[in-house]
Order: C-alpha cells, then structure tokens, then sequence
C-alpha cells in the first residue's frame, strides 16, 4: 500500500572501492574506514568530482489513498454483511471444514517432511515438473494458445 507522507526524498552517494592491503589474510572484502562528522580519514572531497556517483530517488503518494481503517466503521460493515447472509449454519460448517482441512493438511506435511530423504525426493520431482511444464507449454511460441 502507498505511504501517507506526500514525499520522500532519498540521497546515496556511491564510492569507489580500494585496492586490498597486500599483508591482509581474511577472506571478507576490504571496507574503508567509517565517516565521521568530526574526524575523518578517509575524506569525501578526496576524490575529483567526476569519479563521485549520486543517486536522488524521490518517492510521493497522494492524500487520497488512505491506508489507516476505522476499526468501527470495519465491525458495522461485517455485521451487515453477516445479518444478510441467509443460511448461517452453511456458512460456519464451510468455515469450520476449511479450518480442520488446513490443520490436518498441517499435520500430513509434517508428517512427510519428517521421513529423512522423502522431503528432498518430493523436491526433486516438482522440480522436474516444473521444467517439463516450462518446456511443453511456455518455451515456445507454437505452444503458447492466446485466446483473446
């Protein structure tokens, strides 16, 4: 969702790396030193004004996209909509099922994802799946049925 400020402006300066020290042994890249505002040894105006990189990112919403929600104005619209659904029962039978189906589907992944080697099997044929569909229906233009 969109942010409410009306804009955002953002500023990043990119410099260029420098070369590792011979005497190091690490396996981690080579950082320059922190900036500081008191002290610094390793100046911004070091470098000519030609090798500096900026980058302005400016990000704006407008007013009429509201993400807040009146919590009141929410309860009145639900229970409108509940006192015009007709069979009630039918509704919380639906959702009763549908919350056991997701708790039991839990427990059936877990049971699987238990057995050592199954889990990576089961990826591997998905994966082949994946890539047999790729190559039947998406690879090429003959294929591929638009319709329109």
């Amino acid at each position: 969702m969109a942010a409410t400020a009306s804009s955002m402006a953002t500023t990043a300066v990119f410099m260029p790396r420098l070369p590792a020290k011979p005497t190091r042994c690490s396996a981690l890249p080579y950082l320059p030193p922190r900036l500081s505002s008191t002290t610094s040894s390793f100046p911004l105006k070091a470098f000519p004004e030609s090798r500096r990189l900026s980058l302005q990112i400016r990000a704006s919403s407008s007013e009429e996209t509201s993400t807040s929600i009146d919590t009141g104005e929410l309860l009145t619209d639900l229970k409108e909509k509940w006192d015009a659904v007709e069979n009630k029962s039918t509704v919380l039978l639906y959702g009763g099922g549908a919350i056991v189906a997701v708790w039991l589907s839990s427990i059936v992944v877990s049971a699987v994802n238990s057995v050592p080697l199954l889990p990576k099997v089961l990826e591997l044929v998905g994966l082949g799946y994946t890539g047999w569909f790729v190559y039947r229906y998406l690879l090429f233009k003959a294929s591929l049925k638009l319709s329109i």
